[in-house]
């Protein structure tokens, strides 16, 4: 499985016990979502290796699953998984509707600002916490928009198209340089 075929699911943080389970931190707003699953990729030196799920737990802590693996017996056998990323196969992803959407899925979007016109085209999603950032370019120019829902106006997944209202002044940054 090539990385580009999936999507960042999370991070293995730590061992669990003595028994191989390790805590997982699931980058969503929903990890519950992610309970029922029965395999997923680990990140081992580059390579996406697929690892099969005894069981998964709900934490008490928030976006963390608790997760044993079949074949990872013990303490010694997680310690070495501790900081591997976990990945899915994108078709495994819920399909959104209206204006949410999955950062990935809008690359190559058209992005038109209600005053300016179109802007340009999303080149990526930078996804900082809490402060994404639409990287989109102009001809030769980068714009950094938020990724928020005050500023997008409507997400036309036909059209690949996002219609946003950009803070006063920001596209100006970028275009009068």
């Amino acid at each position: 499985m090539d990385k580009d075929q999936c999507f960042f699911l999370g991070t293995i943080n730590k061992v669990v016990g003595f028994k191989g389970e390790v805590a997982v931190y699931i980058d969503s707003d929903e990890p519950e979502k992610y309970t029922s699953i029965d395999a997923v990729f680990l990140e081992i030196k580059g390579n996406l290796i697929p690892f099969f799920i005894e069981n998964i737990t709900q934490r008490n802590k928030n976006n963390q699953l608790t997760i044993k693996f079949q074949d990872i017996s013990n303490q010694e056998e997680a310690q070495g998984l501790t900081g591997c990323n976990i990945y899915l196969p994108l078709d495994v992803l819920p399909p959104l509707s209206g204006n949410t959407f999955y950062f990935h899925e809008v690359v190559d979007y058209e992005i038109t600002d209600q005053e300016k016109g179109v802007i340009g085209k999303v080149s990526q999603v930078l996804d900082y916490p809490g402060n994404p950032l639409f990287e989109i370019k102009n001809e030769n120019k980068t714009i950094l928009i938020p990724v928020q829902d005050q500023f997008i106006l409507k997400v036309n997944r036909e059209k690949k198209t996002i219609l946003i209202k950009a803070p006063e002044g920001l596209i100006d940054l970028y275009l009068n340089e």
